[in-house]
């Protein structure tokens, strides 16, 4: 015959700590090894605290949270009972039910667009992981302040109590998109009200939101060539024909495009840093673009990534804020400037697509996260984000010049260095007989992230090259990791 509850707490030993805490973790250890068994009746809350020759309150704390966990029960005018039914049972009692299936593989029936894009990515995860150095894309990580955005959020969370659930407009909140539309049309040039402005998770959900809102399968969009690998997969996932654009030092090459596509309803490009060569959209063919489109009603969908980082040049105005006829769709990102984590972007659509792009996002994950866009709203409005972009731009400069030197210094026979005034990454273009596979599997030895420019082409590319990216490393790490390179390189 089992004990009596009574019986067994004046023996009960509680663990450091609170005692409330202690007296919860220690009742439900009892719980669930059987100690106590379902339907033990305990003691009242004043009983237990003599016995334990605790306060009463710590008592209540502890048994309050059990019940709210399922862990015990009350029983009007009767007392507080071990439940019948143990939520951690539960969880048991389903994972036991989980049997190893013995059926024969399933058609899976993927998406066809999916299903032919899945083993490049496959390959491209497999062959980053683990890599840590030169990866391509990230920005000066270890400058962000993340004390000071600790305290923003901390504010911002202090400040929310009065507003969560009403945070309602998918397009994102309100201080933000206008602290964002008075920063762009300062240091960018563009046209726009806050009304234009939707907050987004990235530009790869604002390239998304573009193909959901304006797109058909089979319809036909032009893409850089190399282009940014990301907005391919998307166009092709919806079923579209993706043509490739060429670019010389002019830029995307409008005149070709124009004469060869005619059909394109939507032009993707990065004006103002091509990814991944870097160059930049030619004055002349931007005005040709535009109009182009205005006469034939295309759209565009400007990708300013890499705006904030140009060296030894002033910022170049977006393609949008020469936009007369609205056919620009803009987007930017802030993950490149603070962390690739931070996944908060925005984007700048005509007026006339305010409506149907709003209906998109909310179909899509409803709105963008609340507390973030509040910090971020104080980032910028204190005026903290302009003093970082300042500082990030000084640095990365700083680790470029690292990079061609380290470069120049100890793999001249191997890279010649395409030069740029912009960006945080830099082309590398083989000579020496190297090629593609052979150069980056000595860099996947040496543990480094280098990427081949050949995972940027829809075909095969006239030059062989390589992506370096520098931004996220002093010049130190930079130069030693160039070095232990060059090292395991000429021991090949």
């Amino acid at each position: 015959m089992a004990a009596p509850a009574s019986a067994y707490f004046p023996h009960l030993i509680l663990p450091a700590g609170q005692i409330k805490d202690g007296l919860y973790s220690a009742l439900r250890d009892a719980v669930l090894d059987g100690r106590l068994s379902s339907g033990t009746k305990l003691p009242s809350s004043r009983a237990l605290a003599e016995m334990m020759s605790i306060s009463r309150n710590s008592v209540l704390a502890a048994v309050e949270r059990l019940l709210d966990e399922g862990y015990l029960v009350t029983k009007p005018s009767s007392g507080t009972y071990v439940a019948e039914i143990i939520p951690d049972q539960l969880i048991h009692v389903q994972q036991d039910l989980k049997q190893p299936s013995r059926s024969q593989p399933q058609r899976l029936n993927i998406n066809p667009h999916i299903a032919g894009l899945l083993q490049a990515w496959r390959q491209q995860n497999i062959s980053g992981q683990g890599k840590k150095i030169f990866h391509v894309g990230v920005g000066c990580v270890d400058l962000f302040p993340h004390q000071l955005w600790g305290k923003l959020l901390g504010r911002a969370w202090r400040q929310s109590r009065s507003q969560l659930g009403q945070q309602h407009d998918c397009r994102g909140y309100l201080p933000l998109r206008q602290a964002i539309c008075a920063y762009v049309r300062s240091t960018r040039g563009l046209n726009c009200n806050e009304q234009q402005i939707l907050i987004v998770n990235g530009t790869q959900q604002a390239i998304h939101l573009a193909a959901y809102a304006l797109l058909q399968p089979q319809d036909q969009v032009c893409l850089d060539e190399p282009g940014y690998d990301a907005a391919l997969s998307i166009f092709r996932s919806f079923g579209l024909q993706v043509h490739p654009a060429g670019s010389d030092d002019e830029g995307m090459k409008i005149p070709e495009l124009i004469s060869r596509y005619p059909e394109s309803r939507l032009i993707y490009t990065a004006p103002s840093h091509q990814f991944p060569l870097g160059g930049t959209l030619s004055l002349s063919r931007r005005f040709a673009l535009l109009e182009w489109a205005a006469s034939r009603q295309k759209w565009i969908f400007e990708d300013d990534y890499n705006s904030e980082f140009r060296y030894g040049t002033h910022p170049i105005q977006a393609l949008q804020g020469l936009d007369q006829q609205q056919r620009v769709i803009y987007s930017g990102t802030f993950s490149k400037m603070m962390f690739p984590e931070f996944r908060l972007g925005f984007m700048v659509v005509p007026e006339a697509l305010t409506e149907a792009f709003s209906f998109a996002k909310y179909h899509t994950d409803t709105r963008s996260s609340y507390l973030e866009q509040a910090a971020l709203a104080l980032f910028i409005q204190e005026g903290h984000y302009a003093r970082h972009v300042r500082k990030v731009r000084k640095a990365c400069h700083e680790r470029q010049q690292a990079l061609i030197a380290a470069l120049q210094q100890f793999l001249p026979e191997v890279l010649e260095v395409q030069p740029t005034d912009s960006g945080i990454h830099l082309v590398c273009w083989l000579k020496g007989g190297w090629t593609e596979q052979g150069f980056i599997e000595k860099c996947v030895e040496a543990d480094l992230a280098v990427q081949p420019l050949s995972r940027y082409c829809q075909s095969a590319y006239a030059k062989a090259a390589v992506l370096f990216g520098y931004a996220a490393h002093t010049p130190e790490e930079i130069t030693a990791n160039i070095e232990k390179l060059a090292q395991r390189i000429g021991r090949g």
